[in-house]
């Protein structure tokens, strides 16, 4: 599955493309052409770039022993949250993307889907591995799955544990300090109203500078903010953070252990570079460039 992969050099030449359209045709070859392409738009070519993964995922699991497919299930919790993500869309009248079919990968999906309300999501979520995400509205049912999705996902050990303290972070300094605010307004961001997420700590929910933030993370959060001063610089940290999964995952496939390791690997890998041939589409669609743009993304 990992050989299938489209590789930088591939999705480079793809963010070179003048348009859309040529991107989509030149996708169509590789095996992330699985479905159609060609005349999709932006989001909905996206969208099926992260159904090809979530697919070999499904077969992935077929393979597996139990213990195998309990690490799936968790890692494929980013999708169960994107179903979400658009269920409450749709609750609110908005347009809303296709979901994503997790079969056997599934939480509690199936039985989410049948929720009326925002509200009517927090006891099917408390009653499921997900657990209570604390509130009721569309802002806390994401925030809770989110937090718990980086606990499930941390349980697979390291370097799952320092992807997911990495990702809360982040999350965490886009929600606090979006792009265009001044890196140093110190005293102009309230504290949290609520604790910061579980595996960062209360010491983070004062920061008011991005700066301070960083310097409060916990060791294994930290890595993910170094050199970052400024909210304008969060999409470098991105940056950052698929570099070091896709470094880590090459690393567990080079293992030989019968452990969970090269299947851990796999998913970072394959989910790396999904990422990057989404990206990709998104230079292409604005023209196909300056690729100086796409290279300083990826």
């Amino acid at each position: 599955m990992v050989r299938r992969r489209i590789g930088a050099g591939r999705a480079r030449e793809l963010a070179a493309c003048g348009s859309l359209p040529e991107a989509l045709q030149a996708l169509a070859a590789t095996p992330y052409g699985r479905g159609r392409l060609p005349g999709l738009t932006l989001s909905a070519a996206q969208h099926q770039i992260a159904d090809t993964i979530l697919w070999d995922l499904r077969v992935l699991a077929g393979w597996l022993p139990e213990g195998g497919v309990r690490l799936l299930r968790a890692l494929a919790g980013w999708f169960e949250l994107a179903n979400v993500e658009e269920l409450l869309q749709a609750m609110a009248g908005r347009p809303a993307d296709a979901e994503f079919t997790l079969g056997a990968l599934a939480t509690a999906w199936p039985r989410l889907r049948q929720a009326a309300s925002p509200a009517g999501l927090r006891p099917v979520l408390a009653a499921s591995a997900w657990g209570d995400p604390g509130g009721e509205t569309a802002e806390a049912v994401l925030q809770g799955m989110r937090s718990r999705w980086a606990a499930r996902v941390a349980a697979a050990g390291e370097p799952a544990r320092s992807w997911a303290a990495g990702a809360e972070a982040l999350l965490l300094a886009g929600q606090r300090f979006p792009p265009g605010r001044e890196a140093h307004e110190a005293g102009t961001v309230p504290p949290l109203a609520s604790a910061a997420p579980g595996m960062l700590g209360p010491a983070t929910a004062g920061a008011v500078t991005l700066d301070e933030l960083g310097r409060r993370l916990p060791a294994r959060a930290r890595w993910v903010l170094a050199g970052i001063s400024s909210p304008d610089d969060l999409w470098r940290a991105e940056a950052a953070w698929w570099t070091k999964v896709e470094r880590d995952g090459f690393r567990l496939l080079r293992t030989s252990g019968f452990d969970s390791g090269p299947v851990l690997g796999a998913v970072a890998v394959m989910a790396t570079d999904a990422w990057r041939v989404r990206a990709a589409l998104e230079i292409a669609a604005r023209g196909g460039g300056p690729l100086e743009v796409y290279d300083a993304v990826v």
